[in-house]
């Protein structure tokens, strides 16, 4: 058995509906189960319907015209998609007249996109004579806690699951599992999401419950690449991932899959491969435990830009043990959170999202440091084998230096896999580019 999972884009109108009906066929003989997104940008056109409830008005049309158009084209019975659709209806006529949304309402509007894409699919799959049949993903034991919009799966879905898919894995059952993503249910029956990356961890958790041969997240280029392919088109495939440098690579602005998706597959040592929708017979790349050839020197680079760094002085902290506590007490107060941290004893340099609002931090930290704000600044990591981090740095920055950049702080991260840089925003891509060409050229 294995699991798939398809984003949103993967899934955006029927022509995408039909291709990846294609590559579902193509594996059948594996035992798929199907994890889908909704339909293209279906999730933010809710959101939108809801701020437009909010205001009094009740409006589905583009919603509704992008699924009974897509039914149509398919050629398949659209019931169960109007049945939704009246619910959908329902729900924002209650919204309009409350003239609010709830955190728990917001969750129960954005399932409706996923509902319907799942639908969707199993009734084309039943169309071309392949056995299937859609979930939502509380059929199969799916449950969450009530942190609405950014729910977190109980720890029963490891029992649930195989209870609901153990006859479909045994072949008892033939009919291909198609369920929804980022989507639950708490113990009180009411819809949940998962929060970001929901859909990647619902497809890495029933993998891992099910003991699935491998997880694949199917995307638009050849698996994991040494960098984004936008900025250095030489970028090439990596083979092979651990799903620690999977994690810090997602951290750190690559689109692999979401952190906390790597957690039940690291319990359970799950494989996870990375395919492109595009061209099946590749082999993409592997996420597994431990590499199982050689550790390459550099695995790949990513960037992150638009981010703000804070220098933090404090020469009367000298020798005090309670600097570092003072420091992130203060960003807890204010509910901040630090992406990228250097130290030393009476300073710390750290970076942040530049959308924060620093006002109250600053003023806070003020009372006992000299603090310093740089904005438009961009974090680029090189996820590497620390045991080699002499002779990485070495090269990367004798080539930095060659093209006049100045890098203005680095940190290497406790997971021993990545090396992070602050360079400028507008040096970012060209600051990627030097270091791709000197680690993999």
């Amino acid at each position: 058995m294995i699991v798939m999972k398809f984003g949103g884009s993967s899934v955006a109108n029927a022509e995408r509906i039909k291709h990846v009906a294609s590559i579902i066929k193509a594996y059948q003989d594996k035992r798929p189960a199907v994890v889908l997104s909704a339909m293209g940008d279906t999730t933010d056109h809710l959101l939108e319907a809801a701020d437009k409830a909010v205001e009094g008005v009740v409006d589905v049309a583009g919603v509704a015209k992008l699924h009974e158009d897509t039914a149509a084209e398919l050629g398949i019975n659209i019931e169960t998609i109007q049945a939704l659709l009246t619910e959908l209806k329902q729900l924002l006529t209650g919204i309009s007249m409350l003239k609010e949304i709830s955190k728990r309402s917001r969750d129960y509007l954005v399932s409706f996109g996923e509902r319907m894409s799942v639908r969707m699919m199993a009734a084309y799959l039943e169309s071309q004579g392949i056995p299937a049949r859609f979930y939502d993903a509380w059929d199969i034991g799916i449950v969450s806690d009530s942190n609405y919009m950014s729910a977190e799966l109980l720890d029963e879905v490891w029992e649930n699951i195989p209870a609901h898919l153990g006859g479909y894995k045994n072949g008892t059952d033939n009919h291909i599992p198609i369920v929804t993503g980022f989507i639950a249910k708490d113990k009180k029956g009411n819809i949940t999401t998962l929060g970001r990356g929901g859909s990647d961890l619902t497809a890495t958790m029933i993998g891992a419950a099910m003991r699935a041969e491998e997880v694949q997240t199917w995307k638009d280029v050849d698996g994991i690449l040494t960098t984004d392919p936008r900025v250095v088109k030489e970028a090439k495939p990596v083979p092979e991932v651990t799903y620690e440098e999977a994690q810090e690579l997602a951290m750190f602005g690559a689109q692999v899959l979401h952190p906390r998706s790597m957690l039940p597959v690291r319990k359970t040592g799950t494989p996870v491969r990375v395919k492109n929708s595009y061209n099946i017979t590749s082999p993409g790349s592997i996420i597994v435990e431990n590499h199982t050839g050689k550790v390459p020197p550099v695995c790949a680079i990513t960037t992150v830009k638009h981010i703000t760094l804070i220098d933090i002085v404090s020469s009367r902290m000298l020798g005090a043990a309670g600097f570092l506590a003072h420091i992130f007490n203060n960003f807890l107060k204010w509910n901040i959170s630090i992406d990228v941290i250097a130290t030393s004893e009476v300073s710390v340099s750290l970076t942040v999202n530049s959308k924060a609002d620093l006002t109250g931090l600053v003023a806070d930290l003020e009372q006992a440091s000299q603090v310093s704000v740089r904005k438009d600044k961009a974090i680029v990591t090189i996820i590497c084998d620390a045991a080699h981090s002499s002779a990485i740095l070495a090269s990367g920055f004798d080539a930095l230096a060659d093209e006049g950049i100045n890098v203005q702080m680095i940190s290497q991260g406790a997971s021993k896999v990545n090396i992070s840089m602050i360079v400028d925003d507008d040096e970012a891509d060209k600051t990627v580019q030097i270091l791709h060409n000197a680690y993999f050229s």
